[in-house]
């Protein structure tokens, strides 16, 4: 297998850069539209048992049945994977994100408003900075369950590792097919992990020593 490996360490190296670049990009877009969306239903109580039910659902519909519903829409490639990954990516995220608005004090928010502070004001320095933990959490969560949508995704020939996978399951019997297979699941993880690492090393580094006390 080390052998293997070191025959192919310019392609193991571009798919990895291809996977993570894949993953960070849709949780990034993810974390926006889901922090969006969880403003919204706390601003608007009517619409919590909406994202509660697409939040719930969502997460029981496996991926690869969703991208064979979406290949007769967008086609193959790069486009249906963003999708896919971004979908699920944001789920987790909303979740914590409308937990973390909801836990954020009346009365923190009644004294921004007092101090002259405009609704956007309010969510930058006091809603966000006092849920960031939360949806801390689940952006951590939201990434570690992206690598593996990732991987899934390879099937509409999108990019990364998941094609080595795929590649391995096809080639099943050949001399090959294992290490295709079980080298790019470890990467996945090894990759996977790292992330989880700098997710770790940004709390830290971005949620107030008081709130984390």
């Amino acid at each position: 297998m080390l052998e293997f490996v070191l025959d192919r360490a310019p392609d193991l190296a571009y798919r990895s850069f291809q996977h993570v670049s894949l993953v960070v990009q849709c949780v990034a877009l993810a974390t926006v539209v889901a922090v969006a969306a969880a403003l919204l239903v706390t601003t608007v109580p009517r619409l919590k048992p909406v994202a509660n039910f697409i939040s719930s659902v969502g997460l029981t519909v496996p991926s690869l049945a969703l991208l064979g519903l979406m290949l007769p829409v967008v086609g193959i490639g790069t486009l249906p994977s963003v999708a896919v990954v971004t979908f699920y990516a944001a789920l987790p995220i909303l979740r914590n994100a409308v937990v973390g608005l909801e836990g954020v004090s009346a009365n923190l928010l009644e004294s921004a408003r007092g101090m002259g502070m405009n609704p956007l004001l309010t969510f930058l320095r006091v809603q966000l900075p006092m849920a960031w933990p939360v949806i801390l959490a689940g952006l951590r969560v939201s990434t570690q369950m992206s690598m593996g949508v990732a991987a899934i995704a390879a099937y509409a020939l999108g990019p990364g590792l998941g094609g080595w996978i795929f590649t391995g399951l096809a080639q099943i019997g050949g001399q090959n097919a294992v290490n295709y297979a079980l080298t790019a699941t470890i990467a996945i993880v090894v990759l996977a992990l790292l992330l989880d690492l700098l997710l770790r090393l940004l709390g830290r580094f971005t949620i107030s020593r008081g709130i984390s006390a």
